[in-house]
């Protein structure tokens, strides 16, 4: 691509061309791309109004709802970096975050009103709060000094006829671990970066610069793509994978809901025939497929699902292949860069599925050298291609994961990795969450793999607990596949052909749900804080007899 499209300018240019062409869909209501584009200019005229400039923020606390979409395009227009905060964050995240980026607006549903208002309280400068009807309570929604969504639209405007170079997109990662930091991408070459996700993945060739971009868009002949993201728009991949569909001239449907129906995105799905699906892992993957089963009639549109980050086992990959024909596309990436691998099945015949390295994937040793993909190295997997900027306003983080070694600037996120020697690679983990055990590493991934192998065995997370002797052991809190019951004793049994007797767990917990957040992850300090307190209760449980015993003796 010799010239870098911005995707304002691309969507500008499909708006222009083919006004009537569907843009968003909801159960109540369908946005044109004109339409798309009106509401956009309006709210990019009041930004601008507003006062917002090239690099300034604005934020948005809301679920997968059009305007979403149309602020963001707002946003991109005039310069300014769209800040997605997760709409489950209470009052304190939501300031915390609102200050860390520097927003300048907060967009928000009446049903988080009060949210909003207690986050925005007394910052300096001031946040103003755009307000959208969601139906919520109308006196808790309120927000005084508010300004209503509906009459920024109604009083109309224009975006730019081209977007200014040196925006960037703010990308906030890391919420389960610590305080969330903003990944900082380039918009002038993001499209660059995302030309096989965008173009590639259906078949066709990048095009060279922004006309070329919107003839295909416009271009009867391209693929249509509609996509349903079952993720939040905040996830990467579902925010990634629906900018890609819009800049194809495709159409994107929403579940504008804030918590998932699964029943309801079938309907949309059948309903408005979509290609696309963006799912996290089993997480939603297998509720799914549960509900198709249930219904019957297959996934007979469905052409792809894409999933990013999290656990996507074969089996229920094989379920979903037996709904329909179709292709899913399993990536290992993250906010930071990537992707580093794809798994990529097109039908049952292709499991168990293998992660394949993309061409900017290496492997470096402890010292960071790169090493040769041979088959049993082990080596921190990293990616040098077009990278984000850093994280938004800490230096330091940024030199830490995206390191300059010999003149070659990679991401690292930290995870270890083993290759096979035939361009696939198993994953590892984390080197934080690596299990120190006497000496020994242990990566939770190749734990909570055989763990799940076990047919009672629904859900599994690994870590380590302090250990007097040993420093760390190994630990694992599970929960059951529905009706059956998880025989500890048989579990490690079943483990014992399959791992070193340092990998098996110490420690085994068992809970009736991890409580995954809505994109997968397990607030892992949650859990070992869980974990803790019930092995302090076994401990003085296992103490009282031996208390009573010495006694009885001393009487």
């Amino acid at each position: 691509m010799t010239a870098a499209p911005h995707y304002s300018d691309l969507w500008q240019g499909i708006a222009r061309e083919d006004p009537d062409r569907p843009a968003i869909i909801t159960r109540h209501d369908t946005l044109t791309y004109g339409r798309f584009a009106a509401e956009a200019g309006a709210l990019a005229r009041h930004l601008t109004e507003r006062g917002l400039r090239l690099g300034d923020a604005a934020a948005m606390l809301l679920y997968n709802r059009p305007e979403y979409l149309t602020f963001m395009w707002a946003c991109l227009s005039i310069g300014v970096a769209p800040v997605a905060i997760n709409h489950r964050y209470r009052a304190g995240e939501v300031r915390a975050l609102l200050i860390d980026s520097g927003s300048k607006v907060l967009l928000v549903p009446t049903s988080l009103g009060e949210v909003a208002r207690d986050a925005a309280d007394g910052l300096e400068p001031p946040v103003e709060i755009i307000t959208v009807e969601d139906g919520g309570d109308p006196v808790a929604g309120t927000v005084t000094g508010a300004v209503r969504y509906d009459d920024i639209i109604a009083d109309g405007g224009s975006m730019p006829a081209s977007a200014p170079r040196g925006a960037d997109l703010r990308l906030y990662t890391g919420g389960t671990t610590g305080m969330p930091k903003a990944v900082v991408w380039d918009l002038d070459t993001l499209l660059v970066a995302r030309r096989q996700s965008t173009w590639g993945v259906i078949g066709l060739t990048p095009p060279d610069d922004l006309e070329g971009a919107i003839r295909i868009a416009v271009d009867p002949a391209t693929p249509r793509v509609v996509t349903l993201p079952l993720t939040p728009l905040m996830h990467g991949t579902a925010q990634s994978t629906t900018m890609g569909t819009l800049a194809l001239g495709g159409t994107v449907v929403l579940h504008a809901a804030p918590r998932m129906d699964i029943d309801e995105a079938l309907r949309l799905m059948t309903t408005h025939r979509a290609t696309r699906l963006i799912v996290a892992g089993d997480a939603l993957g297998l509720p799914l497929a549960e509900a198709v089963e249930r219904a019957g009639g297959g996934l007979p549109h469905v052409e792809s699902i894409f999933s990013s980050g999290m656990r996507f086992s074969d089996d229920v990959k094989r379920r979903l292949h037996e709904l329909g024909d179709l292709t899913i596309v399993d990536m290992l990436a993250s906010s930071e860069g990537g992707p580093f691998a794809f798994g990529i099945t097109r039908s049952v015949d292709d499991l168990p599925a293998k992660f394949m390295i993309t061409p900017g994937t290496v492997l470096l040793d402890e010292d960071l050298n790169e090493i040769q993909a041979e088959a049993g190295a082990l080596g921190i997997l990293a990616f040098r291609g077009i990278l984000p900027s850093g994280y938004y306003g800490d230096p330091k983080k940024t030199a830490e994961n995206f390191p300059t070694i010999r003149g070659h600037r990679y991401v690292m996120p930290g995870d270890w990795a083993r290759a096979r020697g035939d361009g696939s690679i198993e994953l590892l983990g984390r080197l934080s969450a690596v299990v120190n055990t006497g000496g020994e590493k242990v990566f939770p991934a190749e734990v909570e793999h055989a763990l799940l192998e076990h047919p009672a065995v629904d859900d599994a997370v690994v870590y380590g607990m302090p250990d007097a002797r040993f420093g760390e052991v190994v630990s694992a809190t599970l929960a059951p596949t529905p009706g059956m019951t998880i025989d500890v004793a048989e579990l490690l049994a079943h483990l014992d052909e399959r791992l070193a007797g340092y990998k098996k767990p110490r420690h085994v917990f068992v809970r009736e749900s991890l409580e995954r957040t809505p994109t997968g992850k397990v607030e892992l300090e949650r859990v070992k804080a869980d974990a803790a307190a019930e092995l302090q209760s076994r401990r003085l449980a296992e103490r009282e007899p031996a208390a009573r015993e010495a006694a009885e003796s001393a009487r």
